[in-house]
């Protein structure tokens, strides 16, 4: 099932009397549990991309369908909801609140889609489990946590309300490799469990965890790559991978 669509979709900024194109005519279906990765060249527009996928921020021109619906038609009070009840976040900086646990950052985003705190409560201790915190992990701060127990912290936060999409720009880019694999592996087992999601990464590594790799250049989607479902130490894939990147002149 489609899952997002676009039509001739379009960004452009103004800068001291000059028109930037940063998006330009993407004409783009993502479908329902598919892990989707977007690459590119600095200033290619992949951020971009992935905010305006998700309503964060709103196209110059063009369409964007969530499940058929046109996102254009909401203003910010609707987008906000729709955003909290349909999506999920997680970037290189986690914006976790430093003045409340984890478990409470979590339930506090959960909260504010559910009135069944019972039911909050029992998921985000299954969650949390699930990505390998610990009940004492769960009590600390924030700034008590690893970069990698903190991002996989975020990425609970993302799932609690379960949402149709988890949109993740650059999760790893701040985390050494240790930290980068355990929440590239978070991340690779909510796509198994039929979670819908869509990257912005630079990195070879963390692009392998997609079944689907866009490669963005000059606002334009220039080739797309379909590796299938990921599997661990599949040379085959990852030298499809490769070679379409080189293509691509990465």
């Amino acid at each position: 099932m489609t899952l997002i669509k676009t039509d001739k979709l379009s960004k452009s900024f103004s800068t001291g009397g000059t028109q930037q194109h940063i998006l330009k005519n993407l004409d783009l279906e993502i479908y329902e549990g598919d892990f989707t990765v977007i690459m590119g060249p600095s200033g290619a527009g992949k951020s971009t991309l992935l905010y305006a996928l998700s309503g964060m921020d709103k196209p110059s021109l063009g369409s964007i369908q969530f499940y058929g619906q046109e996102l254009a038609n909401l203003n910010n009070d609707q987008l906000a909801v729709f955003r909290r009840e349909h999506c999920g976040f997680v970037f290189q900086q986690m914006f976790l609140l430093d003045n409340m646990s984890i478990i409470d950052n979590v339930l506090a985003a959960g909260f504010l889609v559910s009135k069944d705190r019972k039911a909050i409560v029992a998921r985000a201790k299954e969650l949390l489990n699930q990505v390998g915190l610990t009940e004492q992990e769960w009590r600390k701060f924030p700034t008590q946590l690893s970069g990698g127990e903190a991002q996989r912290a975020a990425i609970v936060r993302a799932l609690i309300n379960q949402p149709k999409v988890v949109f993740a720009d650059e999760p790893t880019g701040a985390l050494n490799s240790a930290s980068g694999k355990a929440v590239l592996d978070t991340l690779t087992q909510a796509n198994q469990d039929g979670q819908s999601i869509i990257m912005v990464t630079h990195d070879l590594k963390t692009a392998k965890r997609g079944n689907r790799v866009l490669y963005v250049r000059d606002g334009v989607i220039c080739g797309v790559c379909d590796l299938g479902a990921y599997t661990s130490g599949n040379q085959e894939r990852t030298d499809k991978l490769v070679s379409f990147l080189e293509d691509m002149g990465w």
